[in-house]
Formats: structure tokens, C-alpha cells, sequence
């Protein structure tokens, strides 16, 4: 990656990520801090992201995304001075393999990648850092309580379903298998459905200031399952479709003040832990998720890496980010500000994997 670097024009970095998910929140930010910009966009789309021209200075068309490591396209982004900057659907959209092979400085913790796609592998390291986090439970387990079964990598929620016995997991499971959604069942989590508001917390850990930094936090609206929440209770029995938890959007969430030194508890945790274990640790934006529960108690149930879709809220800054900063400061122009920060000391490698 060093390597990379050296044939890279610093005064001409361009900040390039998939054209999905957080993308115009990425490329709007870094605009802001005066950097150039980058989508990989994928030939159905691109008649949309048209209309952003203005904030993006290149475009790669794809017809899939697993080309984002062709070589002509790798080509073209280091030509560009390119910094990927992945996002909440990165590996799920251009497969681990090319996720962990592309050729091109990742603006984060690239080693994290493969623990994000196994959500076994997630769950232990929540537990390594000493994060409370649900109970969990094997195909093998006797189950005696509600429980929520999660498939493997980043599928929004699609999927998801809820259970409260060993056969019930297997037999929807089997179904989903039936649909192509599943194919080895080992690789699914199931944990003990906590009762609580689910609250997804947005951090940001700096490098170049060496600060964790907490910069919003969202509630997740869920198709189905927050569709029967508007369904009288004594008519719930007519509907015969299956709750599932596919996520359509985001609703803003401001904390109690006095959750926030717990939050912030769990971000330091998390920072030390990945330090520790994929040195040199957890670079950039990173989420914990998970469930306040009555007694103010907060355990994670999942966490992400990279960006979330959830920053998306606050594209002008949430509550958090102007404590910090007393300016407009979006997860993506804050991205782009760290790049600045260290490409002006000659540190640029310090955020890049």
C-alpha cells in the first residue's frame, strides 16, 4: 500500500466509493474539504446518479460490482490517486475476495472485513472487548425463550426471523434454504430477542487527533415487523405473512446525556480491543448496535465496521458531530477532513490498509 502511495499526487486525492449506500453522503463530505471524487457506479444506476455530477468528478461505469477489481478498473482509481472508502454494503456487493485483494489504499481496517462477514467471528470479538452482548445459541441448543435468527453478511435485515424452539430455527431455515438465501446453516446467529429500544450508536476514532469521537446515533425502520406494529392487537391473527426485518430506512435519535458516558464506554472498548487483536485497530467510522433496555442497560447485538447507512440523518451534522467540530459535520465530510489531516503531515498511511 506504501508502495502505492509513493506514485500517488497528494494535492490530487480523490475519494472514491461504490455508488450505493452512503455514497453521496461520501462524496458530498468530501467536497466540502475541497477533495476530489469518485463513484463506481454500476450501469442500471447511473442514468440516476447523473443528476449529482456536481459532486462527483469521475465515474467508473460496471455492469456488476465484483469488476471493481478488474484490472483496467483498478487502473483507473490509482491513476486518480484514488482512497476507497467502503461502505455498510461494500463485501456484500464485490464478494470478501476482492474486498480484501483490491489493489487500492482502503480509507479503514481492511483486516476487519472477513470478522464482519462471519457473524460468529463478529459476536467474539464483541466479547473479547468485554461488551455485553445477548445470548446466544447453536443449532444443537435447546431453546426455551424467544430468540432472532440473523444470516450471514450484510443483508439489511432481509431475512432475519424470529423463534422459540430448536425446530422452528430448522424448519424456517429450510424454507429460506428453498429460497436461495441460505446455504449452510452454521453460519447463521441466534440470539436471545432482547426486549428494548434498539439504538444503532455512530462513532468515529481519529488517528490523526487520537480521539474517539461520537457522531449520531439512529433507530432502524424495519418493513415488516414495524408494519404489524400498526395492526390492532386483536387483528393481528389475519395476517399470515411472516415478520421479517428488512430495513428501509432511518429515523433520527438523540441519547439521554447520561447514556452518552456508556456509549462512549463501549466505543473506547471496541477502539482497544481491535488495537489489540488486527493492529493498528479500528480506523474512521465504526457502529455498535444494540438494545437500551428499561434499567438503562445497553448490550450489543452487532456491529459494523465501516460507515452506516443510519449517518445518512445528518448529511449537515448530527448534535454530537457539533460538539465536536461547531460546524457542519457529516461521517463523510469527516472521512475526508482526517484524510487532509494526515496527508499534511505526511501521515496519510496511518488511515489506510
Amino acid at each position: 500500500m506504501r508502495e502505492v502511495l509513493e506514485d500517488y499526487e497528494l494535492d490530487k486525492l480523490t475519494v472514491a466509493t461504490l455508488a450505493s449506500h452512503s455514497s453521496l453522503q461520501i462524496v458530498h463530505g468530501a467536497k466540502r474539504e475541497g477533495l476530489r471524487t469518485l463513484l463506481v457506479v454500476t450501469e442500471s444506476k447511473a442514468w440516476f446518479y447523473k443528476q449529482f455530477s456536481h459532486l462527483v468528478n469521475s465515474v467508473i461505469l460496471v455492469r456488476r460490482w465484483g469488476e471493481l477489481c478488474r484490472e483496467d478498473v483498478v487502473g483507473f482509481l490509482r491513476k486518480h490517486s484514488s482512497i476507497l472508502v467502503p461502505h455498510g454494503s461494500f463485501v456484500e456487493y464485490v464478494g470478501l475476495d476482492c474486498a480484501l485483494g483490491v489493489e487500492v489504499p482502503i480509507f479503514g481496517l481492511r483486516k476487519l472485513l472477513p470478522i464482519e462477514a462471519d457473524q460468529h467471528a463478529k459476536m467474539d470479538l464483541l466479547k473479547k472487548a468485554g461488551i455485553p452482548v445477548p445470548t446466544s445459541y447453536s443449532l444443537d441448543s435447546e431453546i426455551d425463550r424467544l430468540v432472532i435468527v440473523k444470516l450471514p453478511g450484510a443483508k439489511g435485515g432481509r431475512g432475519y426471523f424470529l423463534a422459540s424452539s430448536q425446530r422452528e430455527v430448522i424448519e424456517k431455515l429450510e424454507k429460506l434454504r428453498s429460497r436461495g438465501l441460505v446455504d449452510d446453516f452454521s453460519k447463521v446467529i441466534i440470539q436471545e430477542y432482547l426486549i428494548g429500544v434498539n439504538a444503532y450508536f455512530h462513532y468515529f476514532y481519529s488517528p490523526a487527533l487520537e480521539r474517539l469521537e461520537i457522531t449520531g446515533a439512529d433507530i432502524r425502520y424495519e418493513s415488516d415487523v414495524d408494519g404489524l406494529r400498526r395492526i390492532p392487537p386483536g387483528r393481528l391473527a389475519e395476517v399470515s405473512i411472516e415478520p421479517t426485518f428488512t430495513v428501509v430506512g432511518n429515523i433520527p435519535l438523540v441519547l439521554r446525556e447520561s447514556l452518552l458516558p456508556t456509549v462512549y464506554e463501549l466505543g473506547e472498548k471496541f477502539v482497544k480491543t481491535t488495537a489489540e487483536l488486527l493492529p493498528p485497530g479500528i480506523v474512521g467510522p465504526f457502529c455498535l448496535e444494540g438494545v437500551i433496555d428499561r434499567e438503562m442497560n445497553i448490550k450489543i447485538f452487532e456491529f459494523s465496521g465501516r460507515i452506516v447507512a443510519g449517518t445518512n440523518l445528518y448529511v449537515d451534522g448530527s448534535p454530537y458531530t457539533y460538539l465536536y467540530w461547531d460546524e457542519p459535520m457529516s461521517v463523510g465530510r469527516r472521512i475526508a477532513r482526517e484524510i487532509k489531516l494526515l496527508a499534511e503531515r505526511g501521515l496519510l498511511h496511518r488511515v489506510l490498509t
